[in-house]
C-alpha cells in the first residue's frame, strides 16, 4: 500500500495547479493542461483517490501502478456525480470538442460511491481487472449461468483457482475458456477449497456481466 499515495499525484494533475488558473486542470510541466470539461465533472480528491486504489490494490496488488500509464498513454481518475470514470488524457482533450451539455460520460466508469462514502467496483472495471488481476478463479461451464445470474460461486462449481490464493482477496472469476465473467472475493483459500464441501460458497460474487441486462438503466 506504500505506493498507492505516490502514485496519487500522478493521477491529479490538478493538485499542483497554480490558483491563478482557476479555468484549468494543470499538469505536470511536460504535458499539456487538460481543460476542464464540465461542472459536473472533477478530479477526485486525495481521500477519494485513496479510498478507490485501496479498493483496487485488493483485486490488482502492486499491479496498479500500470493504471496510471499504459504503454505511452497517460490516463487519469474523474468523478461525475458519484461515478468514478477511468480515461486517457488524450481522449480527455478530444471530449472538448463535444458541448459540456451533450457530454454525458467520459472513459470507462469504474466504479462508484455510495452515499456513506464507501467505494464500489462496478462491473465497468473488469476490463482493468481482468488485464492486471493477481488472483484468478475458472468457473465449469455448469456454473456460469449461475454466477451470472448473481450467486457465488460454490466448491461445485469450481474449475480451477490460482496457486496461493488467499481467503478475502479479490479474483477475477472466469469461464473455462478464460473469458472474464466478473469478479468477488475469495471465501476460502486454495487449500482450503481442496476440502471444502461441494456446497461451500468459494467466492462471493460481487459483479457479472449479466448485469448489463438485469442492471441496464443503473450502469
Amino acid at each position: 500500500m506504500r505506493g498507492i499515495m505516490s502514485l496519487q499525484q500522478r493521477l491529479h494533475p490538478t493538485d499542483a495547479a497554480p490558483h491563478h488558473r482557476p479555468q484549468q486542470l494543470a499538469c505536470p510541466s511536460h504535458r499539456p493542461a487538460l481543460p476542464l470539461l464540465c461542472a459536473a465533472m472533477r478530479p477526485l480528491t486525495e481521500e477519494e483517490t485513496k479510498v478507490v486504489f485501496e479498493k483496487l490494490h485488493k483485486f490488482i496488488g502492486k499491479n496498479i501502478k500500470a493504471l496510471v500509464s499504459q504503454g505511452d498513454q497517460p490516463c487519469c481518475l474523474r468523478l461525475q456525480k458519484n461515478r468514478v470514470f477511468y480515461v486517457r488524457e488524450d481522449v480527455m482533450r478530444r471530449a472538448t470538442n463535444v458541448a459540456r451539455d451533450k457530454l454525458v460520460a467520459l472513459g470507462a466508469c469504474i466504479g462508484k460511491f455510495t452515499h456513506s462514502g464507501k467505494f464500489r467496483l462496478t462491473i465497468g472495471a473488469l476490463d482493468l481487472l481482468s488485464q492486471y488481476a493477481k488472483y484468478k478463479v475458472w468457473v465449469k461451464p455448469s456454473a456460469e449461468m449461475q454466477f451470472l445470474y448473481g450467486n457465488h460461486v460454490l466448491k461445485s462449481g469450481l474449475g480451477r483457482i490460482t496457486e496461493g490464493t488467499p481467503g478475502y482477496t479479490g479474483v477475477v472469476v472466469y469461464s473455462m475458456s478464460d473469458v472474464p465473467l466478473g469478479f468477488g472475493v475469495t471465501a476460502k483459500s486454495t487449500t482450503e477449497c481442496r476440502t471444502a464441501d461441494p456446497n461451500a460458497i468459494v467466492v462471493f460474487h460481487q459483479a457479472d456481466c449479466g448485469e448489463y441486462l438485469r442492471a441496464e438503466d443503473e450502469l
